[in-house]
């Protein structure tokens, strides 16, 4: 079971980035070309009937697993960037984090109207980043047909503050 394969290979790193934090690293996962094949057929099998257009993959993790599923789905990769980082006209959405505030972009002629869009991150925390992909979608015209994430920790409920958008909410691992 691709669950089990994961938590054996995801490392806890404690006190990161902050004092009390106990992060989840996926980095030794992809040292392992075969897991990283199931993560994406994983995937791939869940949303492969779900008329999915695009996929947006949020920085920097969210690139990893979401550009070799759009790829594998034939459809295109969307980039969700930290403000700045597009070189061409973007839309942003700001949104509040725990300490602050972070702002994210994408390009304007990323979505076309009516398209069905997946967001994919590596880990679902408090929803903030995905919630704000969202928005950036919304902006554009298309729709959230899902979201999909390596890691969730289900204790912080990002879930429900993303289930306004879709239900199409797949974890691969829960903590």
């Amino acid at each position: 079971m691709i669950e089990q394969k994961l938590k054996t290979c995801i490392r806890d790193v404690p006190n990161f980035p902050k004092e009390g934090i106990l992060f989840k690293d996926i980095t030794p996962v992809l040292r392992n070309p075969q897991l990283c094949d199931e993560i994406v057929n994983e995937f791939a099998k869940y949303f492969a009937k779900k008329n999915i257009n695009a996929i947006v993959g949020v920085e920097s993790r969210g690139f990893l697993f979401g550009f070799a599923l759009a790829n594998k789905l034939n459809i295109p990769f969307i980039l969700v960037r930290k403000a700045g980082k597009l070189p061409y006209k973007t839309i942003s959405y700001e949104y509040d984090l725990e300490y602050g505030s972070a702002k994210v972009e994408m390009q304007v002629d990323e979505i076309q109207p009516g398209w069905n869009v997946m967001i994919h991150d590596d880990l679902l925390a408090t929803g903030g980043t995905a919630e704000a992909a969202a928005n950036l979608i919304l902006m554009q015209k298309g729709t959230v047909a899902g979201f999909s994430f390596v890691v969730e920790l289900e204790f912080l409920n990002g879930k429900k503050r993303l289930s306004k958008f879709s239900d199409n909410i797949i974890s691969l691992v829960s903590y």
